[in-house]
């Protein structure tokens, strides 16, 4: 089955072959000539892992900044684990997980700022998106977290922390 691209800037003219018997869409340009070839494995691997921080970061009304903490997350059914975040904003936080839960569960979070490691802070959250294998080991497998109850002075003292991090590692 062959796609016309008509509309994407930059590449009218170019069309898309799906090989359904191969399982590849083979790119090419306006006179025929082959440009590329991806299988279907190599397609989906690279949407299920490319970039869920770069994906989702038009949907954040808050900035994040890369930071470890220990965390514990606990299921609506009880279920209780602990792990370190990869980064942390007033709208969520990424959790570090092997097994990292479906999108949509509903999580309660509990986890201290630096600056107070005796003060538990906790929200309820849900997770917005997952990363199942590491990527180009840079980034770690887990699960994206979107808080849907925060305190506000608790969501104050995270925005807080990001501006500082992002501060002091951008100095300008």
């Amino acid at each position: 089955m062959t796609f016309a691209v008509v509309s994407t800037t930059g590449h009218q003219g170019k069309s898309l072959i799906v090989d359904s018997g191969r399982e590849t869409i083979n790119v090419h340009d306006a006179s025929g000539q082959l440009l590329g070839s991806m299988s279907w494995g190599a397609l989906i691997e690279r949407v299920l892992v490319s970039g869920e921080d770069a994906r989702f970061a038009h949907c954040r009304a808050q900035p994040r900044a890369p930071l470890a903490l220990k965390i514990r997350y606990t299921t609506s059914e009880g279920k209780q684990f602990d792990s370190l975040t990869g980064g942390i904003g007033g709208g969520g936080l990424f959790i570090e997980s092997g097994a990292p839960l479906s999108p949509g569960t509903e999580l309660t979070v509990e986890f201290a700022l630096p600056d107070r490691p005796g003060d538990k802070l906790k929200a309820k959250a849900k997770v917005a998106w997952v990363r199942n294998k590491p990527e180009r080991y840079l980034l770690f497998p887990g699960m994206g977290i979107q808080f849907v109850e925060l305190d506000k002075k608790v969501q104050e003292q995270l925005v807080g922390l990001v501006e500082a991090l992002n501060r002091s590692r951008n100095p300008s």
